[in-house]
């Protein structure tokens, strides 16, 4: 009994816990043994280790990082713009530089805190600069998508821009009177300059603010600008523009929760732009343009309605644009702040002449009798005798039509040599009519030679050159199936003038014969006929090309056969001088003609101004020193005055200039264009032009005598484009003739 009294007792103890007893496990209980317990432990021991690790990567490894963030909430990060790198001319001489201008701002959250949102403030700058105070509390706005310009386009932590072009004295009444202009600070800002005026305008370009289209369409963009900076818009500016920039600097500014900027946190300092130097003389485009407007106003004193010109300057050797002038010209310098819708609209007007166009590279023409060294070589190309006799009527018939010689004249039997010196349009004509035969005519029934459209294409007309301008025209070189393509886009209108007429044009006898030609084009336009041809043989027609195309040919012809692609940049140099990268001249091609054919053109070419139809121009001019190459061209145009072309090289014996000069409506070749570039030749290689006899007096007046003229020193002496790059001075300017003067 005391037993089993021992053993109830034993049990009811280990139920309650007062004993160290362990109790008995349940039928079909699991139990935790030892291993379980250390199991346990060591998960604890690693969730704590990976908070702990994790813990040091946030604080250590991050800890940088998650700093910036929090720094964020109270900074601000200005974009810092570099200087903008110059761009200079072969020497070295300024084309686009930089200059200070004084400029009063505004900071945007100290006019805000006043009481009267800094009203009061503006309005006393205001009165010192002489602008409208409603201007500038628009300027003060910040822009958005309803918010229109005038406003600010920059940070509210930028100084907001109220008045560029600032008088020094007016700076100084604000900078003198602090207690005046509380929030307001005058300082100096650089901005272009352009040492040549309107000299090289559309080659040069222009600066315009990024807009914010472009800052949404390039990430790059957006680190680099702040939104008030600038880019190149057009010309040297736009495709140089990424490097002439240079490298943005950035300013971080600690800000209070207020918005007030209480310091600067870091600042990183921005790299200025690189120096552009050109393959340009700015003298031999002083030049340029001189005689080109000089040109244009004779012919309008003699009752051309020309109002424009332009010119081109080419180094044969490895297409180095040398000068290149487009005239109506305009001051870049008007884009300087941003322009106004005035003179916007003015540069945009048919009145001013279309100035933001450059002639030389955007302007398409007929290249008229230039365009005769084309078809030579595709006249013999095509089966032509490069040693036979031409006859060269006054006239021949092709269809119905009769095609003619400049002003009717005859020449009799002559050469191919002598056919491009007096510029005989029917030995042409006929040799473009032959081919056209041989192809089938209208109507071909198979693959045709096409020599004459081939040749040109090989001369490089009918497509850019690719000169490192932006905008450049292709030109147009007709083909047959040019002519399909036409007349299926055409062929609705052309039908429909041919019922109506032309009700709309004065001239009746203009209107009939837009009728006949839109008759014509309705039922059969597609076909490539006989006229199409013979036009075509003399650069007329539908032959489209640019000066700098026709340039560029001539060019070829001068060095033996090279199409270069045209460059202005020559080189980049880094403000001091250390980085230069240079700009290769490329190749573009080689003219198919056989070295006889060309040959035979620079000979005839040679003989144009001793005694074709440029020897009146270069009547006096030393040709036994330099001997000039070239062609005349009159392209005609129905019911409007003649366009005046010159195409040339220089010397023809050891080529190294080209130089076309083009005059629309400005009459013949070697009345107007041939003279100018006559002047340009006189000037390079520092020739002067004997006045012939006394100058004419007025009526009761004693002729005075010529006024005696010395030696004129050279723009580019022995005619020879600079090859060396300028040197860059130790205080960043670049050393050039005339830069200590």
């Amino acid at each position: 009994m005391r037993q089993e009294r021992k053993e109830r007792r034993y049990f009811r103890d280990a139920r309650s816990g007062r004993s160290g007893a362990r109790p008995a496990p349940r039928p079909g209980e699991r139990t935790t043994g030892r291993a379980g317990m250390i199991a346990a432990q060591v998960l604890v021991l690693s969730l704590l280790a990976v908070l702990t690790v994790r813990l040091w990567y946030l604080q250590v490894p991050l800890g940088d990082h998650y700093a910036e963030l929090a720094a964020s909430n109270r900074t601000q990060d200005l974009i810092v713009p570099a200087t903008r790198g110059l761009i200079v001319d072969a020497a070295g001489r300024p084309m686009v530089g930089n200059r200070v201008e004084l400029v009063v701002s505004a900071d945007f959250h100290a006019l805000r805190e006043r009481e009267d949102g800094g009203a009061e403030v503006l309005a006393r700058v205001a009165e010192v600069v002489g602008e409208p105070l409603e201007e500038l509390q628009k300027r003060m706005r910040l822009c958005g998508p309803d918010v229109s310009r005038p406003c600010w386009p920059g940070s509210p932590y930028q100084p907001v821009t109220l008045a560029e072009g600032v008088e020094p004295q007016e700076a100084l009444q604000i900078l003198e009177r602090r207690e005046d202009f509380p929030g307001i600070s005058a300082q100096q800002l650089a901005v272009r300059d352009y040492p040549l005026e309107t000299g090289a305008a559309q080659v040069l370009g222009y600066l315009q603010p990024v807009t914010q289209e472009e800052l949404e369409a390039r990430e790059e963009l957006r680190a680099q600008f702040s939104g008030v900076d600038q880019v190149g818009r057009d010309g040297l500016e736009a495709v140089y523009d990424d490097r002439l920039r240079g490298t943005a600097g950035v300013r971080t500014l600690a800000v209070n929760n207020r918005g007030q900027v209480t310091g600067v946190v870091r600042e990183k300092a921005p790299e200025p732009g690189m120096h552009l130097v050109t393959h340009m003389d700015a003298r031999v485009q002083e030049i340029t343009e001189k005689a080109l407007a000089a040109g244009i106003e004779r012919a309008r004193s003699s009752g051309k309605p020309t109002e424009a010109g332009a010119a081109v300057v080419l180094d044969v050797r490895n297409g180095g644009v040398v000068a290149m002038a487009s005239l109506p010209s305009y001051d870049p310098s008007v884009w300087n702040g941003g322009i106004d819708q005035e003179t916007f609209d003015e540069l945009l007007s048919e009145k001013a002449g279309n100035p933001l166009t450059s002639r030389v590279t955007q302007g398409q023409y007929p290249p008229a009798s230039t365009f005769k060294v084309s078809s030579l070589a595709a006249g013999v190309a095509g089966g032509a005798d490069l040693e036979g006799t031409y006859a060269c009527p006054s006239s021949i018939s092709v269809g119905n039509r009769s095609f003619e010689n400049y002003e009717g004249t005859t020449h009799g039997s002559l050469s191919l040599h002598r056919a491009i010196v007096v510029s005989c349009n029917t030995v042409f004509y006929q040799l473009a009519y032959d081919q056209w035969k041989a192809d089938g005519g209208s109507a071909p029934t198979g693959e045709t030679a096409d020599v004459f459209r081939k040749t040109a294409e090989g001369f490089g007309f009918g497509e850019p050159t690719g000169i490192d301008l932006p905008h450049e025209a292709a030109g147009r070189i007709p083909s047959r199936d040019w002519k399909k393509e036409l007349w299926d886009a055409t062929k609705e209108e052309s039908c429909k003038r041919a019922e109506e007429g032309y009700p709309d044009v004065d001239d009746p006898q203009r209107a009939s014969y837009l009728r006949s030609v839109a008759e014509e084009n309705c039922t059969d336009g597609y076909r490539w006929r006989a006229g199409d041809a013979v036009n075509f043989s003399i650069g007329q027609g539908d032959v489209l090309v640019t000066p700098l195309q026709l340039a560029r040919a001539y060019a070829a012809i001068a060095n033996g056969g090279t199409l270069w692609q045209p460059r202005v940049g020559k080189a980049l140099v880094s403000p001091d001088g250390e980085q230069v990268q240079r700009i290769e001249p490329e190749k573009a091609g080689e003219l198919q003609i056989p070295g006889e054919v060309l040959s035979y053109l620079q000979s005839a070419l040679t003989e144009v101004p001793k005694s074709g139809t440029a020897a009146g121009a270069f009547n006096g001019f030393p040709q036994d020193e330099v001997s000039i190459a070239g062609k005349t061209g009159s392209a005609s145009a129905l019911g409007s005055e003649s366009s005046a072309w010159f195409a040339s090289y220089a010397p023809a014996d050891d080529p190294r200039l080209a130089v076309v000069v083009l005059v629309p409506k400005g009459g013949t070749g070697g009345e107007t264009a041939a003279p100018i570039a006559r002047e340009i030749y006189d000037g390079i290689y520092g020739f002067t032009k004997e006045e012939d006899g006394a100058a004419e007096a007025e009526e009761g007046e004693e002729k005075e005598e010529p006024e005696e003229r010395g030696p004129v020193e050279p723009a580019l002496p022995g005619g020879e484009p600079r090859s060396e790059l300028p040197k860059v001075r130790p205080d960043g300017s670049f050393d050039h003739p005339g830069a200590d003067a």
